[in-house]
């Protein structure tokens, strides 16, 4: 990417959405936050001295990934229909460009796990921890297949990657089918109008049955509000039609709500209007503050993907070589957050942009265009 005005230009698209990255950068440490309060045992120890603090973060602190689904949502509708216009070119490929894009990280992440499940064995057993791997279920993690074959996840989130990738394609078919539909029309209504049915069905039907929480509908309420987020803060867009497209979001989350209240569900509505109102705002380029969090955005996918086997190494060692107080052990999960954080800016520096080069090359030599989603 070239150097616009002797700025870096991918630092003026990181200052373009400083609002995301601030969401995903709060929403990623929640989320590590509430794998160590969880899984222990470190927590176990330390428990006396947060109770409260730890119950939250063990508990109510997992509704952050509803960030990050929302968020889904916003930039899978700036990829693949920032207009809200039905149809899609090639849609296989729009599919492959995102598993190759998801994947490979995922992958070397899952082996980082597979591996340092047995190393923290050594020192610990735990409930946290998953049995030996298997041929089978490495297969499955490849293919993101893992939750609905039934496999034990082997790093906690996995099954977030396999559901986004699976809400990805679920888009993919929408835009298909409703450009089936439309035909050369293309009505600007009809995707918002899918989009808002796919919300109504998921809220009231799907989100309301774990059973379905291995599959896409479950999660579609809170990826589709993300979607109506872009599409409304369409600056070009008349202040009716923005009007519009929030009530589409808005009423049917009011109405699931109404009926079951899902703070998960409250939480992804909060953050739709949030990307609503700031998604697209330019924040500034520079400053140590906007460094930071665009730092921390930026990464959040490795911290994501590296953080749980991290965990689990520092809280064998702790829990083997260090006094069982509160205290120590306290300090033990600060310094698994830590390590996490810095693991994830390595991971992400050594691993997912090498990985993704070399995706992107192979990719160019088959022929498909790659695009950034």
């Amino acid at each position: 990417m070239k150097a616009v005005a002797g700025i870096d230009a991918d630092k003026v698209l990181r200052a373009q959405f400083g609002w995301i990255n601030l969401l995903k950068a709060g929403a990623a440490q929640l989320i590590v936050l509430h794998h160590l309060a969880f899984y222990g045992p470190m927590s176990d120890y330390v428990q006396p001295l947060w109770p409260d603090l730890l119950d939250w973060l063990g508990g109510s602190a997992r509704i952050a990934v509803q960030v990050f689904l929302v968020i889904g949502g916003f930039l899978v509708a700036k990829s693949l229909a920032p207009a809200a216009l039905p149809g899609i070119d090639s849609p296989l490929q729009a599919i492959w460009r995102r598993y190759a894009k998801l994947a490979p990280p995922f992958l070397a992440a899952t082996l980082l796990a597979a591996v340092a499940t047995p190393v923290a064995g050594i020192w610990m057993m735990h409930d946290s921890m998953s049995a030996a791997v298997t041929l089978g279920q490495l297969s499955a993690h490849a293919l993101l297949l893992h939750g609905v074959l039934g496999y034990e996840s082997l790093s906690a989130g996995a099954w977030y990657v396999a559901i986004d990738f699976q809400l990805y394609l679920l888009t993919v078919l929408l835009l298909w089918l409703s450009g089936r539909l439309a035909g050369q029309r293309r009505p600007g209504w009809l995707m918002p109008l899918a989009v808002t049915v796919g919300i109504i069905l998921s809220l009231l039907y799907f989100n309301l049955d774990a059973g379905w929480d291995n599959w896409a509908p479950y999660f579609f309420g809170s990826y589709g509000l993300g979607m109506l987020a872009w599409w409304a803060s369409d600056p070009k867009r008349k202040p009716g039609a923005m009007t519009v497209l929030m009530a589409l979001a808005a009423v049917p989350v009011l109405l699931a709500l109404a009926i079951d209240y899902r703070s998960r569900i409250a939480l992804a509505l909060i953050v739709a209007c949030a990307l609503f109102l700031f998604g697209r705002a330019r924040t500034p380029s520079r400053g140590r503050a906007w460094n930071v969090i665009n730092a921390l955005g930026r990464i959040s996918y490795a911290v994501f993907l590296v953080h749980f086997p991290v965990s689990l190494l520092v809280n064998a060692l702790f829990t083997s070589y260090v006094p069982l107080e509160p205290e120590w052990q306290a300090l033990g999960m600060l310094t698994a957050w830590g390590a996490s954080l810095a693991a994830g800016a390595a991971f992400y520096r050594w691993v997912e942009v090498p990985l993704g080069r070399v995706v992107q090359a192979w990719v160019a030599k088959a022929g498909v265009r790659t695009v950034s989603a």
